[in-house]
């Protein structure tokens, strides 16, 4: 069957890109190389337009710089490396799926245990109670995960919400959750100052979560599209 003979500007405005846009893509190589006129412009076939919606909708679900990827390995005939990549694309949702999960009971059970009751420690009591080390409290501060305040003598004194924070972090190294990974969680916590507002902040990342997780099925139709092209 007979391609479809399409040029810059016509596989542009389907996604109000603009031409220039389109070359950027091939020259980037997540775009098959086009074939030229006698004159030297180029010309774009339905395969190129197939590619260019992979390479779109790919984005959302995996972030460009792994869109690039993928569309560069199913491009230069290596799917395994495509696959590959989408797989670990799956396991990261998947892992940032069960780092929710953790996070909602964690707070939902530290918020029983501190309700109204306000706390002044030292960093011997908090590693005390968790069952760490002072070292592994510092070496946690280091990574932006606690944020104790400062006495006068210089001491760290952990507030109520500092010992949530250390707890919760407790909780997801022993998930085997990476100290920056925690870091991000333990932010977004801290960043919402009430239980609406965090409630609201969890409901926010399950909802980015589920729209990736989409984005990926739609991913996954386009590019099946593209492969089942000759």
């Amino acid at each position: 069957m007979a391609l479809k003979s399409q040029r810059p500007v016509d596989l542009a405005r389907e996604h109000g890109l603009s031409a220039q846009a389109i070359r950027n893509y091939e020259a980037d190589g997540v775009l098959p190389p086009a074939a030229r006129t006698a004159s030297g412009y180029r010309i774009y076939t339905d395969v190129h337009a197939a590619a260019l919606r992979a390479f779109l909708a790919l984005i959302p679900a995996y972030g460009h710089a792994t869109a690039r990827t993928i569309m560069r390995a199913v491009l230069g005939g290596d799917p395994d490396t495509a696959l590959r990549t989408i797989d670990q694309g799956h396991a990261l949702l998947l892992r940032d799926r069960e780092t929710l999960d953790s996070v909602e009971i964690a707070i939902a059970i530290l918020s029983e245990i501190s309700e109204g009751k306000r706390v002044n420690l030292q960093i011997g009591e908090v590693a005390y109670r968790l069952g760490v080390t002072p070292a592994t409290l510092r070496k946690w501060e280091a990574a932006g995960i606690l944020t104790p305040r400062r006495d006068r003598a210089g001491q760290r004194i952990y507030d109520e919400d500092d010992l949530r924070d250390a707890q919760l972090a407790h909780l997801l190294r022993r998930g085997g959750y990476r100290l920056d990974h925690i870091a991000t969680v333990t932010a977004q916590v801290r960043a919402s100052d009430n239980t609406a507002a965090l409630a609201e902040s969890l409901a926010q990342w399950r909802r980015r979560l589920t729209a990736r997780g989409r984005a990926m099925l739609t991913a996954a139709a386009r590019l099946g599209d593209l492969l089942d092209r000759p």
